[in-house]
């Protein structure tokens, strides 16, 4: 640590030469990072947040009502590669299925004129914090105390008073059964997007995910027969039988409509437009594939699809590329 010597003026004191400690600044994606692998541990080669995953591939084809609301080339009807990422939230790669954590769908198409678009998905409307200076306490008033073994109960009440939009996201998935297959769940993008058609017309919008074969939930008594890994083998059968597909839809916002603050879900008067599919047909047979190193960076957009000014989403590509340069870094030589 470096001294510095600070001179200072004190009502009635004069001039005095204060020491002063200078403490190495964390940088606050850097800080977000070590929250989670203070919550979940360091878990080596895995991604600090949805650790448990499978990847998978298949096309994006949009459609009529795309094109009127966007200029983005991924509407123009033909079909669009895709890459994806279905995950259980949290950082611990042997996380149970059975838990009633978030579950992501993440993407990346790769658009016919050489663009890319990107995509991270959640099985909630709303995400867990409406602002990125919470992220951090967020993580931290929900880790265990080494003496104790268990978080600060009092620490973690005092925040959730004082914070009381991060735990919507907590109470909407305690209500919600847990998912029988990553394809039988709605996924949302929570933050909130501008489209921009070709007339230079703008839309903010937030889109869904939104399974074709319905939502299915498991009740307790089924929750018991399985094993806490089911989600990969289910889908993989799945979809050996038939691909997984899924309406993607847009809800277009009103003027009143809140669109930087992520935790607040737009009302369901809003109107809904389909502007195309999402066609999943081939499964990774085993841990690893395609999807491992991509980052999924939301704010990878083509042009025609512009982001908000959201802080919690411009904040989110940072401690996507600090997580993957560790992930990286504890590969196998």
């Amino acid at each position: 640590m470096k001294k510095l010597m600070l001179a200072a003026t004190a009502a009635g004191l004069g001039s005095f030469m204060l020491p002063v400690t200078v403490h190495a600044q964390v940088a606050p994606a850097e800080a977000q990072v070590n929250a989670l692998e203070g919550l979940f541990g360091k878990q080596a080669g895995s991604r600090r947040s949805g650790a448990k995953g499978l990847c998978a591939s298949g096309h994006f084809v949009g459609n009529a009502a795309g094109r009127t609301l966007s200029s983005a080339a991924v509407f123009n009807g033909d079909r669009v590669p895709v890459v994806a990422r279905f995950s259980v939230g949290g950082g611990n790669p042997k996380a149970s299925d059975k838990g009633k954590s978030v579950r992501g769908l993440a993407l990346q198409l790769s658009l016919p004129n050489g663009e890319t678009w990107h995509m991270a998905n959640i099985s909630a409307p709303m995400f867990f914090v409406s602002k990125p200076e919470q992220f951090v306490p967020f993580l931290q008033v929900r880790t265990a105390d080494p003496a104790t073994g268990k978080p600060d109960a009092d620490k973690l009440k005092a925040f959730n008073e004082a914070n009381p939009e991060t735990t919507l996201q907590g109470a909407y998935l305690a209500r919600a059964p847990v998912p029988a297959s990553y394809a039988a769940v709605s996924y949302w993008g929570a933050n909130a997007f501008e489209f921009v058609n070709a007339k230079n017309e703008s839309q903010f919008i937030r889109w869904q995910f939104v399974p074709e074969a319905g939502s299915v939930g498991l009740t307790e008594e089924q929750l018991k027969t399985l094993p806490d890994d089911f989600l990969a083998d289910e889908l993989r059968k799945r979809v050996a039988a038939a691909p997984a597909v899924f309406d993607f839809s847009v809800q277009l916002a009103d003027k009143s409509d809140q669109l930087t603050d992520p935790t607040k879900v737009w009302p369901d008067s809003r109107k809904v437009v389909s502007v195309g599919k999402l066609v999943l047909d081939q499964v990774a047979t085993a841990a690893g594939g395609a999807c491992d190193n991509i980052t999924f960076n939301p704010l990878a957009l083509p042009k025609g699809i512009k982001p908000s000014a959201d802080p919690v989403l411009l904040a989110r590509p940072a401690p996507y590329v600090i997580s993957l340069g560790r992930r990286l870094a504890e590969a196998p030589k």
